[in-house]
């Protein structure tokens, strides 16, 4: 047993039984950008980044050992989670979106935002957004001028846009927020202009660029550095507003950090003591951290669930070279990178608080996916979801409530490349050779096998070992992809 099994299991305490009856759970859900399973001190006991914040959630509720994105990038990953499906089920089959590309989520599809609406949510978006929205265009110019035979789009389409008019299909109509506070993607790349409420803040009338981010049209009141500051404030203060609301609501936080341009404020320069990275993920923690306080200081934090995430695994950008050589390793040992099909790429962070429900100091060591937050909230309500909604989505509510039920036997995980991965059981399938990704791989095999149980790092793949296995899961795969959901209808 290696030792991040070791100590996922040497923490591990008995399971309170938990009432059958639910009460709907305010919820709050931060989503951090680029963050290594292994950048977490409580996942990683040789992580070099003090991380009290996160550390102390986790003691205060459940942590999981072995939770997954549906792709090791970003913008796959989000819809993903709101919509519990897969996204290589959409036109996006590879890469993600930029900050010019129209609205992916499609018009009329459930999210989990406009599924807490319908059954007594408020809900609110406040961060950053990266599923595409339609920005409104000049006279003259049509969307079929606007779009590209791809998802992704160029920059040029800046010339197009009029920045004083809506936005359409945003946050709003085709995510189920009934507020939002937003930036339309990373914050490396433009246009770098906030929308409240569908409505841009101001209209970018400069260009900026810089270490980390692509040249680009910027607004005056956009700020690359005090993006993660402005959106952690309006975050306390919705969550101060209505923390005595009749009704329930659902906080969707995807924060910008740590991704690139990594940017961290005066207050965090320096203070790992190992490079500027490792700074943002200190000040990513004390984010995290000063948002549960503002639950905790509101009186609601009993029946409130938190849940933290990441998109993805660390980025190259980094420097993982030089966090190595600090004694650091933002993936603890596992193989791989952001954008990989590899353990590293999408094997994250994945945390747990309701104290209502959720006896602290649990670790968990199911598989579960990110895809599976709407499926939880439709078991959170008691209204089942329909065959076209959530198709990838299982319910993770019976291990939070310690029913004992295992929740997924698969999962696909998908590269940036569009390489594809299945999980199943102790096994993971790689459907291609080398990473899918970004990393280079000295294995030249056409399809790799693991079996993470025995080998977690991914040192030995033995694809030649098991034909009938590679078959079995090959098939799985297959008849997945084909038929449209993974969820049993």
């Amino acid at each position: 047993m290696n030792k991040l099994l070791k100590y996922a299991a040497a923490t591990v305490v008995a399971l309170p039984a938990i009432a059958d009856k639910i009460e709907k759970p305010n919820i709050v859900y931060i989503l951090t950008d680029d963050l290594g399973y292994g950048d977490v001190t409580c996942n990683n006991p040789e992580s070099k980044i003090a991380t009290p914040h996160l550390d102390k959630l986790a003691a205060q509720g459940m942590r999981f050992t072995d939770a997954h994105t549906n792709s090791a990038v970003c913008t796959p990953t989000r819809y993903g989670i709101l919509t519990g499906r897969y996204c290589w089920r959409t036109p996006l089959k590879s890469k993600v979106l930029d900050g010019y590309s129209d609205h992916l989520i499609e018009d009329g599809r459930t999210t989990v935002g406009s599924y807490l609406q319908k059954h007594g949510y408020k809900t609110a978006l406040i961060g950053k957004w990266h599923l595409g929205w339609d920005w409104a265009l000049k006279e003259g110019h049509t969307r079929d001028g606007f779009k590209k035979k791809t998802p992704r789009q160029s920059a040029a389409n800046a010339n197009t846009v009029d920045f004083s008019k809506p936005i359409t299909h945003g946050p709003d109509t085709n995510g189920g927020f009934d507020y939002h506070f937003a930036a339309v993607a990373s914050l490396d790349f433009p246009p770098y202009v906030y929308v409240e409420n569908s409505k841009p803040l101001s209209v970018p009338t400069k260009t900026s660029s810089g270490k980390g981010w692509r040249k680009g049209l910027t607004a005056d009141d956009f700020k690359h550095v005090e993006s993660t500051p402005e959106y952690m404030k309006r975050s306390i203060k919705y969550i101060k507003e209505n923390a005595k609301s009749k009704k329930p609501f659902f906080l969707y936080i995807p924060l910008p950090s740590p991704h690139t341009p990594i940017v961290p404020t005066d207050q965090f320069k320096g203070k790992s003591g190992i490079n500027t990275y490792a700074d943002f993920v200190k000040q990513v923690d004390w984010t995290s951290g000063q948002i549960i306080n503002a639950i905790d200081e509101a009186g609601i934090s009993n029946n409130t669930m938190v849940v933290f995430t990441s998109d993805n695994g660390c980025s190259p950008r980094a420097n993982i070279k030089q966090l190595k050589a600090k004694g650091h390793d933002p993936h603890a040992g596992m193989k791989g990178t952001k954008s990989d099909i590899y353990e590293g790429g999408h094997r994250v962070p994945f945390i747990v608080r309701w104290p209502k429900q959720i006896k602290a100091g649990q670790v968990n060591d199911q598989l579960i996916g990110v895809t599976d937050l709407l499926a939880t909230v439709a078991d959170i309500c008691d209204v089942p979801l329909k065959a076209n909604e959530g198709e990838d989505s299982v319910s993770m509510l019976p291990t939070l409530l310690n029913k004992n039920k295992k929740i997924r036997d698969d999962y696909i995980v998908h590269s940036v490349n569009g390489k594809f991965g299945i999980r199943q059981g102790d096994w993971m399938f790689l459907d291609c050779k080398g990473s899918g990704g970004w990393s280079k791989s000295s294995d030249k095999s056409p399809m790799q096998l693991f079996n993470l149980k025995e080998d977690l790092f991914q040192t030995d793949n033995v694809y030649k070992k098991y034909p009938e296995k590679v078959k079995s899961m090959k098939d799985l795969l297959e008849k997945q992809k084909s038929q449209g959901h993974s969820r049993s209808n």
